[in-house]
Order: C-alpha cells, then sequence, then structure tokens
C-alpha cells in the first residue's frame, strides 16, 4: 500500500502499512473524505511526519484527536493553521510557556517551527468528522500510532515525550524509560489545567535533558503573523 509521507518514516513503517487493519482504516478514511467534511484537509493527514522525519525526532507530544473546528486541523497536535483563533488548550500552553521560559504569548497556533526543529506533534487518531470530535477514534488510527511510538522507543535513544493527561499517559505506556526521558502531567485543557499542569514546567526540562545529552535544545517561540 502506498502512503505518502516522509521517507525515512515510510522506511521504519512498511510493515505497519501492509497489515490488515491498516488497509481496512486506509478505505474507511477515503470513503469518510469522499462523503463528509473531514479534517484535517487530506493532504495534512501525515503532516507531523512530514515536518518532522524519523531521524529528526527529538521530542515527542502526543495528542488525542484533531481539531474539529472549520479550518483549525492542520496535521500536528495541538496546533492549528494561521489565521485560526487559539483553542483554549493551545492558549493554556502559551501560558505555560510564558511563565516556565518566559517567551511571549504568540497570536499565532500554528507550531509547524516546533515540528521543524524535531518536535513530533503527534496525535493519536489522525482524522476526525466536522464537529464530531472523538469521531474516528477506534478505527484503526490508534493502532497505527501505537507503533509509531513503539518504533520511536525502540530504535531511537534519547528522546523526551511529553505526555499531557490521562489519555496521553496511557499511550505511552510501553515507552523505555530507561532510554528516554518522559514528562507527566495535567493536560492543559481549562477541565485539567489546574490539577498540575500550571506549573509543571515542561519545555524548560525538555530543553534541559537535550542539552545534558548534548544536543540541541528547541527553540520554543512562535512568532506572531
Amino acid at each position: 500500500m502506498d502512503v505518502k509521507l516522509d521517507a525515512s518514516w515510510k522506511e521504519v513503517l512498511k510493515d505497519e502499512f501492509e497489515k490488515d487493519y491498516f488497509k481496512i482504516l486506509t478505505d474507511f478514511v477515503r470513503n469518510e473524505y469522499k462523503t463528509k467534511t473531514i479534517y484535517p484537509p487530506a493532504s495534512k493527514i501525515f503532516s507531523a511526519f512530514d515536518y518532522t522525519p524519523f531521524n529528526d525526532v527529538k521530542v515527542v507530544l502526543i495528542g488525542q484527536d484533531p481539531y474539529h473546528g472549520i479550518g483549525q486541523a492542520n496535521g500536528l497536535s495541538f496546533s492549528v493553521a494561521d489565521g485560526i483563533k487559539l483553542p483554549p488548550s493551545l492558549q493554556n500552553i502559551y501560558k505555560e510557556l510564558n511563565d516556565d521560559l518566559g517567551i511571549g504569548v504568540s497570536t499565532s497556533g500554528n507550531l509547524e517551527t516546533w515540528a521543524k526543529q524535531g518536535v513530533l506533534l503527534l496525535n493519536a487518531t489522525l482524522t476526525v468528522e466536522a464537529s464530531k470530535a472523538g469521531s474516528h477514534q477506534k478505527k484503526g488510527w490508534e493502532i497505527f500510532t501505537d507503533a509509531v511510538i513503539q518504533k520511536l522507543s525502540d530504535q531511537k535513544e534519547n528522546l523526551v515525550f511529553i505526555l499531557w493527561g490521562a489519555y496521553a499517559q496511557k499511550k505511552g505506556a510501553k515507552i523505555d524509560r530507561n532510554k528516554h526521558f518522559v514528562i507527566e502531567s495535567a493536560h492543559p485543557s481549562p477541565l485539567g489545567a489546574y490539577r498540575g499542569f500550571w506549573g509543571s514546567k515542561p519545555f524548560s526540562k525538555t530543553n534541559d535533558f537535550l542539552k545534558s545529552k548534548n544536543l540541541q535544545p528547541i527553540n520554543w517561540e512562535i512568532k506572531n503573523k
């Protein structure tokens, strides 16, 4: 099965693309795009992998579903397309970033610059029907993204995994913590941020770890557009 995404990932995941569940999943997704409004645009389903080739991954930030509002989803977890109002979770991420590193709060929610520096912005489910949160869950995407996380854990060293909330923490349960640095806290959503997201300092912790391994830290600043 020919899946169009960055060549490095294509090689790492080639066995996954031949499995029965993935064939069923791709048939389902193709039909959904033909008959319904689905986000993100089909060309951006695998944007996280295109912006962050396998060999460049330094940080993995796990989300759940793409945003399901008009024009929001751009294939990167927590990120929105340019010109779109910041969702509440992203507003809180920026507030924590400001508190953690003193970086000003951007009006742009497009996190492509993080992705280009090695931050894999991975949603557990890569597609969603408009206005129907979770509508493409349990169709096979979770199996695929579990495989992605397993490949990263097994084949790389000294990655930072950022797991916000119970869902992401469960998703990351099999990460080898002897090889990688795992940051866990509450989710940045308005319902969860007060339970431990505020003050968790994930951005400085990530950079401190990367520097301790002689790796280039992430420039977390998102410039206004």
